[in-house]
């Protein structure tokens, strides 16, 4: 009896073979072979050798790796922030150097421009954002006030809710402690509570540290934008044969052009998202629709999240402003279309001619990223997702991460 099987050689294609199976020792050698259609064949086997210890190597560099980019995360942040600005602003560099206008002063005078814009953002709605702060006070004590006045029908979440308090307390006398023994004190610990002027307090003391960062990564920028392919021109270099040379600079230019794209597309998609909400919030007459458009496209990069925050976010502003249900499902309603219909039908048109991301890899990256540098790595998830993506899509061993990425 035969046993088909698949062969793994060194070069990785299959080879199927037949291994015989010895005699049985109640058969006979000369006897004829069974012919009963009963007995099932032998299964089919895969044999594919294992080298344990290139496991072991790829294992143990992966989680370096990790280790590295989760305790040097202040040294990697700015870095990754100036590749996201090189890319972002690179192709506006370019035009102006087509145009006999040295690099230096393109790049210079691009950084500026963007600097100088943020800052003039910053400065016209700095108004309405004070305005908004100095309502939160009135705004929460208005909030109190309805969660504690008492409903006037007794519906079923206040018969539940009765319900809870009555378990509460009978478990709590049924579970009283004994009385502590004559001359000791019985110390009860209560934990904190939460303090927003604490988390105030402390966001005010980093402002020096971000203002170095910022610092940091705008010279950073500086002098990727000024280098331009310095360091690719390196890398072919010390590359090899002329052929591969040749492959590596198509990959490289590759790599660059859909980055530039994907991160110029996430800047459209933003700004569109921004204004379409601030004209939507204002049309449905929201106090200080600017700020709110511009929390959505600043937070529409993040995906999923984003959205979900912005429209909590302006369902409870809308609810404290009009105190009814109606206008406030149609703010909340409005943001949450705006994003939805930017997600499903705005940025895969213009995304048609590059390899998007699944969904499942999207939001594993946006998890992976949040937990290794958090709000920084929640922004720049995406990006660095995507970088990785395309550099797999190039490279030959990495394919099969780059399918798994990819839809």
């Amino acid at each position: 009896m035969a046993t088909q099987a698949i062969r793994y050689p060194a070069d990785g294609n299959p080879v199927p073979y037949v291994t015989a199976e010895p005699p049985r020792a109640d058969v006979e050698a000369d006897a004829t072979p069974s012919s009963d259609a009963s007995v099932p064949p032998a299964p089919l086997t895969i044999q594919m050798p294992v080298d344990i210890r290139h496991v072991a190597l790829s294992l143990g560099a992966t989680v370096a790796v990790i280790w590295l980019l989760k305790n040097a995360q202040d040294v990697l942040i700015p870095f990754v922030v100036s590749g996201v600005l090189f890319y972002a602003l690179d192709p506006f560099v370019d035009r102006l150097e087509r145009w006999r206008v040295p690099r230096a002063i393109g790049a210079l005078a691009m950084l500026l421009t963007f600097v100088g814009a943020v800052g003039a953002t910053g400065y016209y709605l700095s108004d309405q954002f004070m305005s908004v702060v100095e309502q939160v006070p009135t705004s929460v004590r208005k909030l109190r006030d309805d969660l504690q006045t008492p409903a006037t029908e007794k519906g079923a979440i206040s018969k539940v809710q009765q319900a809870a308090d009555a378990i509460d307390r009978t478990a709590a006398e049924g579970t009283e402690p004994a009385p502590a023994p004559r001359g000791v004190v019985r110390v009860q610990v209560e934990q904190p509570g939460f303090r927003m002027a604490d988390y105030v307090s402390s966001g005010w003391k980093s402002l020096p540290a971000l203002a170095g960062v910022a610092v940091m990564i705008f010279f950073l920028t500086l002098f990727l934008l000024i280098a331009d392919d310095l360091f690719k021109r390196k890398l072919v270099k010390h590359v090899g044969a002329f052929s591969r040379k040749r492959v590596t600079v198509q990959i490289l230019d590759e790599i660059g052009q859909q980055m530039e794209r994907f991160i110029l597309v996430q800047i459209f998609t933003s700004v569109i998202v921004a204004v379409v909400t601030f004209a939507a919030l204002w049309w449905l007459g929201l106090d200080h629709a600017a700020i709110w458009g511009l929390m959505a496209g600043l937070l529409n990069s993040i995906p999923y999240f984003g959205p979900v925050v912005v429209t909590i976010a302006i369902a409870g502003v809308g609810y404290m402003q009009f105190g009814e249900i109606a206008p406030t499902v149609s703010v909340a309603g409005a943001a949450l279309v705006i994003t939805t219909l930017e997600g499903w039908v705005l940025t895969p048109l213009l995304l048609r001619r590059m390899a998007q991301m699944n969904p499942i890899a999207t939001f594993a990256g946006l998890l992976f990223w949040t937990w290794m540098w958090g709000v920084w790595g929640m922004l720049l998830a995406v990006p660095i997702t995507m970088a990785i993506k395309v550099a797999c899509d190039h490279i030959e061993p990495f394919h099969p991460i780059g399918d798994f990425l990819g839809e």
